[in-house]
């Protein structure tokens, strides 16, 4: 049986390797902490399922959905886009719901790049941006984001040529897996960037309410002519602890959300009706449950940060995001890492090297973790040796 040669070209998942060692791990009879995946361990607000369940008896829900969503929906993405970032965006034309903002990140590509075009990624940086790159025909020009820049690509040093070939340029923050934040500063170079080289921005935001010390980041939208060039994907899976609900939704340039309602629409059937649904409420209501989490995402933080700096790793708390991306020390890999942390500690962590090859020399460990669980981790990394511990002197 003969394979598309795309598939030769995409990378393994990250995560399916962890959970191949994870597996033989267990198997051996240890207990393992998982600090791997982002994905949120508190259940998805009573209100919100009250919603779904009050949405599912009604019949009306359980046809296809629209394509482009239930206009209801749209109009309280809206709302909410104006309330939170002082950005006012159509509802008939630049907002359009998506399984997932995976899902609409993934099939982008396929509305802009013909094979052997380049698209720019970050590097390191979530996979689906270079796996849908690939699985378009087009080719992944990793853009480094360095300790040094804080973690911002260096837009003055990608050289012409190079980016007056790519057809688009992913970016995220807060971001997955560094952790790090750009201001409007930032996003303001970005759309001169944009502009002065016709790239259009894919803005990935699926963090932007995971933020601490009452930080409140920005949107790219909302910088003058940001709509011009670009896009902005969001999602209640982090912000709700929605992840399996699949529903987000992309905003921002309406020739680009056409051209990949284009491609949705002979790809899948929508965002199930009674999802969106729920997903009114969530966004029409917040406050008191993302208060409740943050809190409990910023004690977490304060607790491995802690333990991390006891046990000798240089590391400073992040602003955002509910990930901790930790240095390694000189002379080991970020593979090696992870997996002396899974042998001698029962603890999966992500080796950075699977984000890109300018994630080597990091692990990345996630606090989507309970948090009686999250101490025992604590209390297993105090008592391990990876970095030399700082002197009691």
């Amino acid at each position: 049986m003969k394979f598309a040669k795309r598939l030769t070209r995409l990378p393994p998942y990250l995560f399916v390797q962890i959970d191949a060692l994870k597996e033989q791990v267990i198997k051996e009879g240890r207990d393992v902490i998982d600090m791997g995946v982002g994905d949120p361990d508190e259940p998805t607000p009573r209100f919100i399922i009250e919603a779904m369940v009050k949405a599912l008896k009604d019949a009306g829900n359980h046809q296809y959905p629209t394509n482009k969503g239930l206009a209801v929906f749209r109009e309280a993405i809206a709302r909410w886009t104006r309330s939170r970032f002082g950005v006012s965006l159509d509802p008939g034309s630049e907002i359009l719901p998506l399984i997932g903002s995976k899902e609409g990140i993934a099939h982008l590509p396929l509305a802009f790049v013909n094979p052997g075009d380049r698209v720019l990624i970050p590097d390191p940086g979530y996979p689906p941006y270079r796996t849908g790159t690939i699985l378009a025909g087009g080719i992944p020009a990793a853009v480094p984001l360095l300790a040094r820049n804080k973690f911002l690509p260096d837009l003055e040093s990608l050289s012409r040529k190079r980016v007056k070939k790519a057809k688009l340029f992913f970016l995220n923050y807060p971001n997955n897996p560094t952790a790090a934040v750009a201001d409007l500063k930032f996003f303001r170079e970005l759309v001169r960037f944009a502009l002065r080289n016709r790239v259009p921005i894919c803005h990935d935001a699926a963090y932007s309410e995971i933020a601490f010390d009452r930080l409140k980041v920005p949107s790219f939208l909302q910088v003058p002519g940001a709509k011009e060039v670009g896009i902005e994907f969001h999602s209640l899976s982090k912000t709700f602890n929605m992840t399996g609900w699949r529903v987000g939704w992309v905003c921002g340039n309406r020739e680009m959300i056409g051209a990949l309602a284009k491609v949705k629409s002979n790809i899948d059937s929508g965002v199930f009706q009674a999802t969106q649904m729920a997903g009114i409420l969530a966004l029409q209501h917040p406050g008191g449950h993302l208060t409740r989490m943050l809190r409990i995402y910023q004690s977490r933080r304060d607790l491995i940060v802690q333990a991390l700096r006891g046990a000798g790793w240089p590391l400073e708390p992040p602003k955002a995001t509910f990930y901790l991306w930790a240095p390694i020390p000189r002379g080991r890999t970020s593979k090696e890492v992870a997996a002396l942390l899974l042998r001698e500690g029962g603890i999966v962590a992500t080796p950075g090297v699977g984000f890109g090859s300018h994630g080597e020399g990091y692990v990345r460990f996630s606090l989507s973790v309970p948090t009686p669980r999250l101490r025992e981790a604590a209390r297993r990394i105090q008592r391990l040796s990876i970095w030399p511990r700082p002197s009691s002197d």
